[in-house]
């Protein structure tokens, strides 16, 4: 069972265990450019493919990276036609290599709206990467925070209808999308904006929150740096005060010590 931040205290760790990212500013990359739309979408591929290669780097075990919300369909239906396609020909040209470097690769969100063969190769890069025991890449595709808490309470209580009378955290736990990953320790949004946009929103509870005026497609593996030493800067207390830390108890029993 993956441990809630607000039920335990969970361990924390220089490096982030999870990273969340909301890619944000493919449009607006490639407006600046006098492009049409669609090449930033393009451009943005590029820089998932660093991203992904520089959180391997760097020991990060799962990176979550929201592609696409339930609320992107009200986008021009000829990007929204564009972004399927394109995300039909990235699983085509990159999920072998994922497998190659052992990437385990899922999707969370509800697929029903997507087309047959969209969904198969979703299953299939699932399959074949399934017992991969490195990086965890997650894409989150029509994917939103609200959906994903209320689907995990219609599937908890059909499973489980003994549950309509009262449940609690570790009831529902399991049914959430991201059940197998721990919650993130930074979340990422690129391009200015200050917003969680209805992403897993409910494991952010106590994550750490970095926003960045950076474009999607211009974050790289030195942007990610960044922002994992803001990352790096802070006091993670989860509801205690900073002297109850490990750090502060282990200095004050230093001086206990040596004085």
């Amino acid at each position: 069972m993956v441990k809630s931040s607000t039920a335990e205290i969970p361990e924390t760790r220089p490096i982030p265990r999870h990273i969340a990212i909301i890619m944000d500013g493919n449009g607006r990359w490639a407006q600046q450019r006098f492009l049409p739309r669609i090449g930033g979408h393009k451009r943005g591929v590029e820089a998932v493919r660093a991203v992904v290669r520089a959180c391997g780097e760097r020991g990060v075990e799962y990176l979550t990276l929201f592609a696409f919300s339930s609320e992107n369909w009200r986008r021009p239906p000829d990007e929204v036609s564009f972004l399927m396609r394109l995300f039909m020909m990235a699983l085509e040209q990159e999920v072998g290599k994922l497998h190659e470097n052992g990437i385990r690769f899922r999707v969370i969100g509800d697929l029903s709206r997507f087309e047959p063969k969209l969904v198969s190769l979703i299953r299939e890069a699932e399959g074949l990467t399934r017992d991969n025991d490195g990086l965890t890449l997650t894409v989150a595709a029509n994917y939103g925070g609200r959906w994903d808490i209320l689907q995990a309470a219609n599937r908890m209580l059909k499973d489980r209808p003994e549950l309509a009378s009262g449940f609690g955290e570790n009831d529902l736990a399991p049914y959430l999308a991201l059940s197998y990953a721990p919650e993130p320790d930074l979340f990422i949004r690129t391009g200015g904006e200050q917003r969680i946009s209805n992403f897993v929103l409910w494991q952010l509870a106590y994550t750490e929150l970095y926003f960045t005026d950076t474009l999607w497609p211009d974050f790289d593996a030195t942007a990610l740096e960044h922002a994992i030493v803001s990352y790096q800067q802070r006091e993670r207390r989860f509801g205690r005060t900073s002297e109850q830390l490990p750090q502060a108890v282990e200095r004050a029993t230093h001086r206990r010590v040596t004085g």
